[in-house]
């Protein structure tokens, strides 16, 4: 028995003696400053999108291909959309068939038409005329009772009102549509071309193009697949555009100031390269370095800290590790 406890209490010294070890082993490697914090190259990138769901037709780059802005990077095929351009092309010839029509006016033979119709209106108004002056004479002698003067009159008003009307549709056939008519088939017109110009715009983002020079980064979908609207199709990095970013204790944050040059390190390169930096942001509750809210005092949390290299970092490539001095 005391054998058994004997051996527990050697086992219980092994383990305190080896958890010490490791204890002293953190504190003087993790734990251990090494004067340096750590960072990476990076570059603004421009994402290449379809404004409409498409097909990949053709690649005309790879990835790390260097482009200049203009050229050709990708080309989709988009069945839907040229489908909607032939609709739209159809509605734009039909309202400008409608205001030819309405701009040109009556045609020739409706105008010959309502002349003639005018003309026997006017040579009924003349015979009703000329019976009424008749029957007006013979009732003035007493030949011929009211009851047919009456009636005489009742014709010669009649056909006077032909007349008028058939002069009016005349008048009309000769004027052609209202300038209120003209003016709504001019804004279908318009209308359409509207709808034509946005189909248009639509094929032609269906041939994308780079906006700036730069490096393609990534490229997302093979040919043949499909991409929705918005979806990314390729990266396109803007070399030129390159800043260094660290993350930076909050109790070393004193020593680092928007507008100070630093001195880079970029081990891959054994180069150094000045630095401005200009931008700080706190990376959030999530990004806490140090707990020490145990002991009565507050979380030490990280910063993002960016710089831009003085000069152009040539050889700099995105995702170097790069080096600065603690302060």
């Amino acid at each position: 028995m005391q054998k058994e406890e004997r051996n527990i209490v050697i086992t219980v010294m092994i383990l305190a003696i080896i958890i010490i070890v490791v204890a002293l082993i953190g504190e003087f490697t993790l734990g251990k400053d090494n004067g340096t914090i750590q960072g990476q190259a990076e570059v603004q990138e421009y994402r290449v999108s379809s404004k409409v769901p498409a097909r990949v037709l053709k690649y005309f780059v790879r990835e790390g291909d260097k482009v200049n802005a203009g050229d050709t990077v990708v080309i989709l095929e988009a069945p839907d959309v040229t489908a909607k351009l032939v609709q739209a092309e159809a509605v734009k010839k039909a309202a400008q068939a409608l205001n030819e029509q309405v701009v040109q006016g009556t045609r020739p033979e409706q105008k010959r038409a309502a002349y003639e119709m005018w003309q026997k209106a006017v040579a009924g108004m003349d015979i009703a005329q000329k019976s009424f002056a008749r029957v007006q004479k013979l009732y003035e002698e007493g030949v011929t009772t009211a009851q047919k003067r009456d009636e005489a009159e009742a014709a010669m008003n009649a056909a006077l009102a032909t007349e008028r009307a058939a002069k009016a549709e005349y008048e009309l056939a000769l004027k052609g549509a209202q300038v209120e008519e003209k003016e709504i088939t001019a804004a279908k017109i318009e209308q359409a071309q509207g709808a034509v110009e946005e189909v248009d715009s639509y094929i032609e983002e269906t041939v994308l193009t780079a906006i700036r020079d730069g490096e393609i980064s990534d490229i997302f979908p093979a040919v043949g697949e499909l991409v929705g609207s918005g979806a990314p199709i390729m990266n396109i990095a803007y070399l030129d555009e390159m800043w260094f970013s660290f993350n930076i204790r909050e109790d070393d944050l004193k020593e680092y100031n928007i507008g100070d040059t630093t001195n880079t390190y970029i081990p891959a390169l054994d180069k150094h390269i000045d630095a401005e930096i200009y931008y700080m942001k706190d990376l959030g509750t999530y990004a806490v370095w140090r707990a020490t809210k145990a002991t009565g005092e507050y979380d030490i949390k990280t910063f993002e800290v960016r710089a831009r290299p003085v000069e152009a970092a040539e050889g700099v490539r995105p995702g170097m590790s790069v080096l600065i001095k603690r302060r």
